[in-house]
């Protein structure tokens, strides 16, 4: 088992502002994935795509919620052996959120380049602390 990538990030944003940005799929097209077409924070509930012509069509299944603190998901690929697990956990702190991404299991996906660590950080990088942060902190309706 490799060790688990894990990042963490700080929004001046309350805590339900950040639960709801993680978990609306509307807003979950803004900062996660605009192929997103159908979400719900429901253990079992498997996410639905428009990304039948991607090279990487991902399936993903909701594993965890704890409303307002936890959201764990799968994360694998079509045709693709491997399964890796993204589990964001949220901290209020005072009027701002911290929130850590824990993803599990990275070492059983292909050793391709799409598939990499680095790659893996890079996304967190940009999804969690440029484009949430973003949604977060810059627009007046999120």
């Amino acid at each position: 088992m490799s060790t688990p990538l894990i990042k963490e990030f700080n929004y001046n944003a309350p805590i339900e502002k950040v639960w709801h940005a993680i978990t609306n799929e509307d807003k979950m097209r803004k900062w996660y994935f605009p192929q997103l077409q159908k979400f719900k924070p429901l253990v079992g509930f498997k996410f639905q795509f428009d990304d039948n012509d991607a090279k990487y069509q991902k399936e993903w299944v909701v594993k965890k919620v704890i409303e307002g603190k936890t959201l764990a998901h799968s994360w694998a690929y079509k045709g693709y052996q491997g399964n890796s697990e993204v589990i964001f956990d949220l901290f209020s702190e005072e009027n701002k959120t911290r929130l850590k991404v824990t993803q599990t299991d990275l070492d059983s996906f292909p050793d391709y380049p799409h598939f990499k660590r680095d790659r893996f950080a890079w996304g967190w990088d940009n999804l969690l602390g440029q484009n949430l942060k973003h949604l977060l902190e810059d627009s007046v309706d999120s």
